[in-house]
């Protein structure tokens, strides 16, 4: 719950904090007071939209603070997460929630000490307070609301039906997509695959090896100028060894000056006589080696044009899948594993299409099941609004759940409507259609009062519940509040006496005016002032003789009724 509220220049409110206890607090005050500006900033902490425009005429900048108390240990959890932190209260833990805005539009947040976003505040806030205000009002008409009551109603059973019935429902939605696409891409995959299986095998036709472009390269054009090398290995090969019809050539020579120095005693001669063996020993070699390179040129008729096929069958594949042979090869490798993902394609499409007929068919149980718990409750929920609606001066009042068969949704495949009548021999009909103002704000009223059993430790702000109502139907609004009450903390902005009477706790906001600015303050009203503020609510600003009598008689009807029975 709430425990104190504190507002800085919002509205024309200046500087004001408002203590809230347990139980029904009201808020009342002179039309253009600004008793509104205490809702609106309670909707401020709970993260809705900052309009700059709010902030009090000459202000820099608004502040609204809260303190709350209570706070369950998932609420704890968010805000550790969110980097706030919890003050230790005598009461036990607190949670401090602020709001500023800047008159030039800037707002920030603030939870547990620590600025956040305004998502993050509302996240955390609106599991401690709920508005309802004219735009509840609005949205109760709307048939997704009305469906959202009647789910919390139901509680924890249908929350868990529709958490299983959720999961299946996202999973199948995903399921859909998955399938839907694969199916819509099937030509384009087919196509693909075709042009990755004609590669493949142009390719494995040819089967290059790596580098093979440059090898071969190289040795085309070593063959294309062979003919120069025969010659300059001929030449060199006859001047070692001579020519084939002449005898000398290096290889003699050295011999003969070997021969010549051999068998000398003298140890000059000899050491010049071995070195010139070792001479001929590698002129020897090499004259091998050039008649062995001359044969090899000699043995390879046809070996160029091979090559020049072969390097051609090679250009063929590089100009479609590289710029090399190893481009090439590697192409290869990713277009298998892409064939390979291709073909795997129709394999998932056929899993898909197994697992959609499953998930269909889950589905369809759990949301017979989610019908079925939603008919109970609407039956049990209905009872029990009725009931409260005639003690609002309504005792000939219908109001029902009407569930109809809809497709399968996020919710299940019910489409829920309160349809409603006020009048006896009257066909329920749309509640958004028949209803008018005042009947609207007492069939929210009753919603709220059974729904408020569950609602422990939740705090309720309501402002114009009273809208278009008066006389001894207001008096029973105000019951109903303080019945509420016993539940929840509630917080009332009213502008009916007959409401405020039933209150625990009351606040009124007042307003001065210095010629040049109007200033309003909060101000708690003393249980002996009462009377005197529920008359001068009924009178205007004339308080007479009679309207006290008659707030007195309010401020004991508004007793007797909250003694125990």
């Amino acid at each position: 719950m709430i425990e104190e509220l504190r507002i800085t220049d919002l509205g024309v409110i200046s500087d004001a904090t408002i203590a809230l206890h347990p139980g029904f607090t009201v808020v009342t005050g002179e039309t253009g007071a600004g008793k509104t500006m205490v809702v609106t900033g309670i909707g401020l902490l709970l993260g809705e939209r900052a309009d700059p425009r709010a902030v009090r005429n000459g202000a820099e900048r608004a502040r609204v603070e809260g303190r709350f108390r209570g706070v369950d240990p998932a609420v704890a959890a968010r805000v550790e997460e969110a980097g706030g932190e919890l003050d230790d209260g005598a009461s036990g833990p607190e949670l401090l929630v602020a709001r500023h805005l800047t008159a030039a539009g800037r707002s920030r947040a603030y939870l547990g000490g620590s600025g956040v976003p305004a998502a993050v505040c509302a996240d955390v806030t609106s599991r401690l307070i709920t508005i309802h205000g004219q735009s509840e009002q609005v949205r109760l008409a709307a048939p997704e609301r009305q469906r959202e009551i009647l789910d919390r109603f139901a509680g924890p059973p249908l929350a868990a039906l529709l958490g299983e019935y959720r999961s299946r429902f996202v999973e199948r939605r995903a399921a859909l997509a998955e399938l839907t696409e694969l199916r819509e891409q099937a030509q384009a995959r087919a196509r693909e695959a075709d042009l990755l299986t004609f590669g493949l095998i142009e390719i494995e036709k040819v089967a290059p090896q790596p580098g093979e472009d440059v090898a071969l390269a190289a040795e085309a054009e070593r063959l294309q100028s062979a003919d120069d090398l025969r010659l300059v290995a001929t030449t060199a090969l006859g001047a070692l060894a001579g020519g084939d019809d002449e005898a000398g050539g290096a290889m003699t020579e050295v011999g003969v000056a070997r021969k010549a120095l051999d068998g000398q005693s003298d140890v000059e001669v000899a050491a010049l006589a071995a070195r010139l063996a070792e001479v001929s020993y590698a002129l020897g070699d090499v004259a091998a080696d050039l008649a062995r390179y001359l044969d090899r040129l000699d043995a390879e008729p046809g070996r160029l044009e091979w090559i020049a096929g072969r390097r051609s069958a090679l250009q063929n594949l590089t100009r479609k899948y590289g710029a090399t042979v190893d481009e090439v090869i590697a192409w290869s490798a990713d277009a298998a594993a892409r064939l390979s993902t291709l073909d795997s394609s129709d394999d998932r499409i056929a899993a898909l299409t197994e697992r959609l007929a499953v998930l269909d068919a889950e589905l369809a149980g759990l949301a017979g099941q989610v019908t079925g718990a939603r008919t109970r409750a609407a039956a049990a929920f209905s009872e029990r609004v009725l009931a409260e609606l005639a003690a609002l001066a309504m005792p000939h009042a219908r109001l029902l759940f009407d569930l109809t068969p809809a497709e399968l949704g996020p919710h299940g495949a019910d489409h829920v409507e309160l349809l409603f009548s006020a009048n006896p021999g009257s066909e329920p009909r749309s509640l958004a259609k028949v209803a008018s103002g005042g009947e609207l704000s007492r069939v929210r009223l009753g919603l709220e009062v059974v729904l408020a059993a569950d609602a422990q430790h939740q705090t309720l702000v309501f402002d114009e519940v009273d809208a278009g109502v008066g006389g001894r139907v207001a008096v029973e609004i105000g019951r109903r509040l303080a019945a509420l009450a016993r539940h929840a903390q509630v917080v009332v902005v009213t502008h009916l006496a007959q409401v405020a009477a039933f209150a625990d706790q009351h606040y009124v906001v007042v307003k001065s005016d210095d010629g040049q600015v109007t200033t309003s303050g909060v101000l708690p009203v003393a249980e002996e002032e009462r009377a005197a503020e529920l008359a001068r609510m009924m009178a205007g600003l004339e308080t007479t003789d009679s309207a006290l009598a008659h707030a007195g008689e309010l401020v004991e009807l508004a007793a007797a009724s909250r003694r125990p029975v």
